[in-house]
C-alpha cells in the first residue's frame, strides 16, 4: 500500500495498481458487508477498508490517493493506530479550498431484527455504541465517545479488531483479511480469548465497533456532524444508514467547516 498526496477537493481514492482501476471511497460503491466493508467497481474490489478509513478520518485527512497491489490494505496491527503512525511519519499538509461538513437535520434510523443504528441532530460528532454478545468474553459493553483527533488517538484508534475463529476461517476462504492472525486480531474461541495478551482495554470490543463506525461513516465523503447511536450494529447497517441519510436532501445540510 502507498498513500500519496492528492489535489484539494479530490477526496479519497483507492487505486488497484494490479488492475489499473480507480475505486472512489464512497458509500454508494459498498457492495459487500458480511465480514468487512468492501468497495466494488466493475471487476475491482477493495475490502476491509474500515480501519484505514477511520485513521484518515481521525487524522482529518480529506484528500489522498491509496495505491494497492491487491484486494485490501495490509491489516498491520488490526487497529487504526498503526496507520496513524505512518501518517504521522509522512506528515500532512493543509491545502486551499472549501472543506465541507455534513450536518444532520433529522433523525435517521435503520433497523434489522434486534440491531439498529441511527443519526440524530447534534452539535459536533458523537458516537454511542452498545453491544451484547453471548458468553462472558464480551457480554454487554457500552461506550460513548465525543469525537476529537486527540481523543480518537487515545481512546479509539488503539482498539484492535476481533472475531471468532470460525469467522477468520471464512474470511480467509473469501480472500479477505489475508494478514489476520493471532498477533493482530483478538480471537474468541468458545468461552476464552485465545490471545489475551493483546487486549488493550477492558471494553476494547465496543471501542473497536466505534472505530469501525467512524471508518464506515467516512465513506460519506465529509465529516458527519451528529450523534451516531449503534445497537448491535454492523457494517451493513452502517452503510444502509448512509444510504438513508442521502436519500433525502432534507435530512442534512452541507456547510463550510
Amino acid at each position: 500500500m502507498l498513500l500519496e498526496p492528492a489535489a484539494a477537493g479530490s477526496g479519497i481514492m483507492f487505486f488497484r495498481r494490479d488492475l489499473g482501476v480507480e475505486v472512489p471511497a464512497s458509500f454508494a460503491l459498498v457492495g459487500e458487508t458480511r465480514l468487512g466493508t468492501v468497495l466494488i467497481r466493475d471487476a475491482a474490489r477493495v475490502g476491509v477498508i474500515e480501519h484505514l478509513m477511520a485513521a484518515l478520518s481521525g487524522a482529518g485527512i480529506d484528500d489522498v490517493r491509496i495505491e494497492l497491489d491487491g484486494p485490501e490494505p495490509p491489516i498491520l496491527d488490526g487497529d487504526a493506530l498503526c496507520y496513524l503512525a505512518l501518517i504521522d511519519a509522512a506528515g500532512v499538509r493543509e491545502q486551499d479550498g472549501r472543506r465541507d461538513a455534513i450536518h444532520v437535520r433529522k433523525t435517521i434510523e435503520v433497523k434489522s431484527g434486534e440491531a439498529s443504528v441511527r443519526l440524530v441532530p447534534h452539535e459536533g460528532r458523537q458516537f454511542v455504541f452498545t453491544i451484547d454478545f453471548a458468553g462472558k468474553i464480551i457480554g454487554h459493553q457500552y461506550f460513548s465517545f465525543a469525537f476529537s483527533e486527540e481523543g480518537f488517538r487515545a481512546e479509539i484508534a488503539p482498539a484492535r479488531t476481533f472475531g471468532f475463529l470460525s469467522d477468520l476461517d471464512a474470511l480467509l476462504k473469501m480472500g479477505l483479511s489475508r494478514g489476520a492472525s493471532l498477533s493482530n486480531t483478538l480471537a474468541i474461541d468458545g468461552d476464552r480469548l485465545a490471545n489475551p495478551q493483546l487486549l488493550r482495554f477492558a471494553d476494547e470490543f465496543v471501542r473497536h465497533k466505534i472505530l469501525d463506525a467512524i471508518g464506515d461513516l467516512a465513506l460519506a465523503g465529509a465529516p458527519i456532524h451528529g450523534r451516531f447511536e449503534g445497537l448491535r450494529s454492523s457494517h451493513a447497517l452502517n452503510n444502509q444508514l448512509l444510504r438513508a441519510l442521502f436519500a433525502d436532501e432534507d435530512n442534512y445540510v452541507r456547510v463550510d467547516s
